[in-house]
């Protein structure tokens, strides 16, 4: 599935997903595959949890994650949505091969 890569200077963030968009701070992300990767990942989530539920999901492990490290950093990569992007962002190959609600075995790793 092709997602359009839209790119946004003002975004907070070099890269972020919001269904159906890819979202880029940098007209060059748009060829980065590695960021766009990343990208998708959370789209392939998103589409699983229907959208909505996925960004209630987000929002509520980064605010346990932000009480448990006291560090907004800490809080956003420990987010299981980000741990499994940014543990798959450099295989090319892993949307076409990952499971269904691959996320959830990121929760064991919390």
């Amino acid at each position: 599935m092709k997602f359009p890569i839209v790119h946004l200077p003002f975004l907070p963030a070099a890269g972020m997903a919001i269904f159906p968009f890819v979202l880029v701070k940098y007209s060059w992300i748009k060829n980065d595959q590695q960021i766009i990767n990343h990208e998708l990942i959370h789209l392939r989530q998103q589409i699983e949890l229907l959208i909505i539920p996925f960004y209630l999901i987000y929002i509520l492990d980064y605010l346990i994650n932000l009480v448990r490290y006291r560090n907004h950093d800490l809080a956003y990569r420990n987010i299981v949505f980000e741990k499994e992007a940014f543990s798959n962002d450099a295989d090319y190959q892993y949307l076409k091969n990952r499971g269904f609600y691959s996320w959830m075995n990121y929760f064991k790793s919390h």
